[in-house]
């Protein structure tokens, strides 16, 4: 392992234990998906072995749901708990604004509607997943139906990005739900994210996006420096 990696690897560590802390007795929580996510769980278990009580946690991915069991985190859903305290995530890029791209495993949709469900949600992630302009490094996921794939590609393509439809193992991937990614790259990034959210949304067939924006109210971020919390 190369050594950018080791630190990428500890600034995630100290951002998923910081954000384990922010879990309080008796909450109904939310948890994310992917490594920095993997990272909290771990140290939030690791809380609850030494005597937290939480009344439950709902996974965004069958991945962290897996995780969370095998931990011993008490599971529950959104039908049990309908309104969560507080849900933490990571994210593949935040911008200033705190607007996000998520969906980089593939968990977008799931992702987005355990954070409408939370009066808070913080984002947990390391200093190289910052960016002043969102679509900077990241592709912007969008979840679609299967019958609605090439269509769907060509009026994305009209929006002005460069469209691949996310393959795992040499296979079309499929989501938690069913659908098909398809990953929208903007050359030089998107300079209105919510314009470009709209319209996309506008696409018959079009399931979600992984642009989360005005969803964010903090950030745990991980880095050379230690842990810097936004705001």
């Amino acid at each position: 392992m190369q050594q950018d990696d080791i630190q990428q690897h500890q600034w995630k560590q100290l951002a998923g234990d910081a954000a384990a802390k922010l879990v309080e007795e008796g909450m109904v929580i939310g948890i994310g998906s992917g490594t920095t996510s993997a990272r909290m769980i771990r140290a939030l278990a690791q809380r609850i072995q030494a005597g937290l009580h939480i009344v439950g946690a709902v996974p965004s991915s069958r991945a962290s749901q897996d995780l969370a069991a095998s931990l011993g985190i008490p599971l529950t859903d959104l039908d049990t708990h309908p309104e969560l305290d507080l849900y933490i995530d990571g994210a593949d890029e935040i911008d200033p604004l705190l607007r996000l791209i998520k969906g980089g495993g593939g968990a977008l949709l799931r992702e987005k509607v355990v954070a409408s469900a939370a009066r808070r949600f913080i984002v947990v992630a390391d200093i190289t997943k910052q960016v002043e302009r969102l679509g900077q490094k990241c592709p912007v996921p969008v979840e679609v139906i299967p019958f609605a794939v090439t269509p769907v590609h060509r009026r994305l393509q009209a929006l002005g990005a460069a469209v691949e439809v996310r393959q795992r193992d040499g296979h079309t991937f499929i989501t938690d739900n069913g659908n098909v990614i398809l990953d929208c790259s903007f050359p030089g990034g998107i300079p209105d994210p919510i314009e470009m959210d709209a319209r996309i949304h506008r696409i018959v067939g079009v399931v979600e996006t992984g642009l989360f924006l005005g969803m964010a109210q903090g950030a745990i971020i991980g880095g050379p420096q230690g842990v810097k919390t936004i705001p």
